[in-house]
Protein backbone atom coordinates (compact mmCIF):
# COMPACT_ATOMS: atom_id res chain seq x y z
CA UNK A 1 0.00 0.00 0.00
CA UNK A 2 1.53 3.31 -1.04
CA UNK A 3 0.49 6.73 0.13
CA UNK A 4 0.33 9.42 -2.49
CA UNK A 5 0.46 12.97 -1.20
CA UNK A 6 -0.46 15.54 -3.81
CA UNK A 7 1.22 18.90 -3.45
CA UNK A 8 -1.11 21.83 -3.01
CA UNK A 9 -0.46 25.29 -4.40
CA UNK A 10 1.34 27.47 -1.90
CA UNK A 11 -1.31 30.15 -2.43
CA UNK A 12 -4.28 27.92 -1.66
CA UNK A 13 -5.82 28.41 1.77
CA UNK A 14 -6.73 24.94 2.98
CA UNK A 15 -8.60 24.27 6.25
CA UNK A 16 -5.38 23.16 7.96
CA UNK A 17 -3.59 26.31 6.90
CA UNK A 18 -6.53 28.45 8.01
CA UNK A 19 -6.57 26.90 11.49
CA UNK A 20 -2.81 27.28 11.83
CA UNK A 21 -3.09 30.97 10.87
CA UNK A 22 -5.87 31.49 13.42
CA UNK A 23 -3.85 29.74 16.15
CA UNK A 24 -0.77 31.82 15.30
CA UNK A 25 -2.73 35.07 15.43
CA UNK A 26 -4.13 34.10 18.83
CA UNK A 27 -0.60 33.32 20.06
CA UNK A 28 0.73 36.64 18.73
CA UNK A 29 -2.10 38.44 20.52
CA UNK A 30 -0.94 36.71 23.70
CA UNK A 31 2.66 37.84 23.16
CA UNK A 32 1.55 41.44 22.53
CA UNK A 33 -0.69 41.39 25.60
CA UNK A 34 2.13 40.04 27.75
CA UNK A 35 4.50 42.69 26.41
CA UNK A 36 2.04 45.47 27.19
CA UNK A 37 1.43 44.07 30.65
CA UNK A 38 5.17 43.75 31.28
CA UNK A 39 5.65 47.39 30.26
CA UNK A 40 2.93 48.42 32.69
CA UNK A 41 0.51 49.62 30.00
CA UNK A 42 -2.34 47.41 31.24
CA UNK A 43 -2.76 48.58 34.81
CA UNK A 44 -1.62 46.24 37.54
CA UNK A 45 -0.52 43.52 35.15
CA UNK A 46 -2.54 40.64 36.61
CA UNK A 47 -5.35 40.90 34.10
CA UNK A 48 -2.89 41.23 31.21
CA UNK A 49 -0.89 38.29 32.51
CA UNK A 50 -3.95 36.07 32.76
CA UNK A 51 -5.12 37.16 29.32
CA UNK A 52 -1.69 36.37 27.85
CA UNK A 53 -1.71 32.97 29.57
CA UNK A 54 -5.13 32.10 28.17
CA UNK A 55 -4.31 33.34 24.66
CA UNK A 56 -0.97 31.56 24.72
CA UNK A 57 -2.48 28.27 25.81
CA UNK A 58 -5.23 28.59 23.19
CA UNK A 59 -2.70 29.32 20.44
CA UNK A 60 -0.44 26.45 21.51
CA UNK A 61 -3.40 24.07 21.73
CA UNK A 62 -4.62 25.11 18.29
CA UNK A 63 -1.16 24.57 16.85
CA UNK A 64 -0.87 21.18 18.53
CA UNK A 65 -4.23 20.09 17.09
CA UNK A 66 -3.17 21.13 13.58
CA UNK A 67 0.15 19.28 13.92
CA UNK A 68 -1.55 16.17 15.31
CA UNK A 69 -4.16 16.15 12.54
CA UNK A 70 -1.68 16.68 9.70
CA UNK A 71 -1.30 13.66 7.45
CA UNK A 72 1.64 15.00 5.49
CA UNK A 73 4.65 17.23 5.70
CA UNK A 74 5.31 20.73 4.47
CA UNK A 75 3.70 21.62 1.16
CA UNK A 76 0.84 19.15 1.41
CA UNK A 77 -1.71 21.73 2.55
CA UNK A 78 -2.28 20.38 6.04
CA UNK A 79 -0.80 23.47 7.71
CA UNK A 80 1.89 21.64 9.65
CA UNK A 81 4.46 24.43 9.35
CA UNK A 82 1.98 27.00 10.62
CA UNK A 83 0.90 24.58 13.32
CA UNK A 84 4.45 24.34 14.62
CA UNK A 85 4.76 28.12 14.43
CA UNK A 86 1.52 28.53 16.41
CA UNK A 87 2.79 26.03 18.97
CA UNK A 88 6.04 27.96 19.49
CA UNK A 89 4.37 31.39 19.58
CA UNK A 90 1.69 30.11 21.97
CA UNK A 91 4.28 28.69 24.33
CA UNK A 92 6.20 31.97 24.18
CA UNK A 93 3.04 33.89 25.09
CA UNK A 94 2.37 31.47 27.94
CA UNK A 95 5.90 31.88 29.28
CA UNK A 96 5.75 35.66 29.06
CA UNK A 97 2.32 35.68 30.70
CA UNK A 98 3.71 33.58 33.55
CA UNK A 99 6.63 35.98 33.93
CA UNK A 100 4.26 38.95 34.10
CA UNK A 101 2.11 37.14 36.65
CA UNK A 102 5.11 36.45 38.89
CA UNK A 103 6.27 40.04 38.60
CA UNK A 104 2.76 41.35 39.27
CA UNK A 105 2.59 39.33 42.49
CA UNK A 106 5.92 40.80 43.59
CA UNK A 107 4.97 44.31 42.46
CA UNK A 108 7.56 44.71 39.67
CA UNK A 109 5.45 45.42 36.61
CA UNK A 110 6.26 48.32 34.32
CA UNK A 111 9.38 49.36 36.22
CA UNK A 112 7.30 50.38 39.23
CA UNK A 113 7.04 48.83 42.60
Amino acid sequence: MSVHLAAVSSYELTPGRLWSVIATVVGVAGVVTAGLALAGRLGSGRRGALTALVLGLAGAAGGAVVVAAAKGGPGTGYGIVGGFLALVVGLLATGLGGLVLVRARRGFVGGRR
